[in-house]
């Protein structure tokens, strides 16, 4: 026997009537979110994407990170995100993703698995080469000598995922390594 489609359509419409006029709140589902984020670490981050810089709110769970959404309090993205942005989680949790520092030598033809202490004592001392290089301490212009104290041999760049904080300490950084090329991302 079959259902025509004026009585789906009564039946539809009494039950949404009924539930209308008893007034009973609905009950949570296991997709609420305070069910789902129920005893998880919450954290909030900016998306490391692009110089839009949109507010993410990351929950984990022994240290993994089991659930990725916008942040609806922040005040450029209000909680939406866009295709790079709602796959971070799968970036996250890839068993593909390298957790360890791989290194190949000049002219090496295979990738080492190095600690990053060795990777940090290693970037340090080239920046320190290179600085040391290529510093110059003083510039004749016209006949005259003047002081410059600046390194042409590097430049460094600020990201839309760093604060206002962590922008400032990037360029008493870059100026105190004597780096006249500091720029950003948003203006690149």
């Amino acid at each position: 026997m079959g259902i025509s489609r004026r009585n789906f359509l009564k039946g539809s419409a009494l039950t949404a009537g009924t539930v209308a006029l008893t007034g009973k709140a609905a009950k949570a589902s296991v997709d609420s979110p305070e069910l789902r984020i129920k005893g998880l670490q919450t954290s909030t981050t900016v998306c490391p994407y692009c110089a839009v810089g949109c507010g993410m709110i990351v929950h984990t769970k022994n240290g993994k990170i089991v659930n990725i959404e916008g942040d609806t309090e922040h005040p450029i993205n209000r909680g939406s995100l866009c295709s790079k942005g709602s796959a971070l989680f799968q970036v996250a949790n890839n068993e593909r993703r390298l957790t360890h520092v791989q290194y190949r030598a000049p002219g090496s033809k295979r990738w080492e698995k190095k600690s990053w202490e060795w990777a940090m004592q290693r970037m340090a001392q080239l920046m320190k080469e290179t600085r040391d290089r290529n510093f110059v301490k003083q510039e004749e212009i016209d006949g005259k000598t003047y002081t410059v104290n600046r390194n042409d041999g590097m430049a460094m760049i600020g990201a839309a995922a760093l604060d206002n904080e962590e922008c400032y300490l990037l360029g008493k950084f870059g100026r105190a390594m004597g780096v006249g090329y500091i720029e950003h991302q948003a203006r690149i």
